[in-house]
């Protein structure tokens, strides 16, 4: 059995971190699909990949992080140790004898021993930069993992843009449409809105945006 691994949502400063893996039993069927790394297809195209994705492959499965969980788990580990745990998590799942994997790490062959420590010894793992780019099996995997996420972030901006009537964007820092939404709902109600990782700098800095009330004040 043949498993590819890849996650979606490393650095956004709202929203899970989501991390899949597929298998076949070969790789024929996937390699003649004409999947690439997600970011590469419309959103259209990913949506109609991930059906056929998930009607053709032996098995697959998905790991959805909370805000929250990160926040809880970054005090005690990095995010590379988060993301080797959440693949560690997903390959145990599916049980392959040979896995490519998406290096988080960058020493890619550091974190593929990192995942292997904690795998049976029959499971092979190939841990490369760029593994969705350069294995169509991880392409898969990068697919059921957006995919999945980008579903997570829509049912989170209709609970939270009708609070403020703005629209909360992708969910990374560097997306203006995501910081005016923040900055907006922090002068709103003084705190972080929910799904916000609060340990990401950018949410941290917002929070120390906020003028600190004096005694006469109150």
């Amino acid at each position: 059995m043949i498993c590819g691994v890849d996650e979606a949502g490393k650095g956004p400063v709202m929203g899970p971190l989501t991390v899949a893996g597929v298998c076949f039993n070969d790789e024929e069927f996937i390699n003649a699909l004409g999947v690439k790394d997600s970011k590469k297809h419309t959103p259209k195209k990913r949506e109609m990949f991930e059906k056929i994705i998930k009607e053709k492959c032996e098995s697959f499965e998905i790991l959805i992080i909370p805000a929250s969980d990160i926040d809880d788990m970054r005090k005690v580990m990095t995010m590379n140790e988060i993301e080797v745990f959440a693949f560690t998590k997903v390959i145990k799942k599916l049980k392959p004898d040979l896995c490519y994997v998406d290096a988080a790490d960058v020493n890619e062959s550091r974190f593929g021993d990192n995942i292997k420590k904690q795998l049976p010894k029959r499971t092979e793992i190939i841990s490369k930069h760029k593994a969705d780019d350069i294995y169509p099996i991880v392409s898969a995997a990068s697919i059921l993992a957006k995919t999945q996420r980008d579903r997570e972030i829509s049912i989170i901006a209709e609970k939270l843009e009708s609070k403020i009537n703005k629209p909360m964007g992708s969910g990374y820092p560097a997306d203006q449409i995501t910081k005016i939404f923040l900055e907006t709902w922090v002068k709103t109600y003084g705190k972080l809105p929910p799904h916000t990782r609060k340990s990401w700098n950018t949410a941290k800095k917002l929070m120390n945006s906020i003028p600190m009330k004096r005694l006469d004040d109150f």
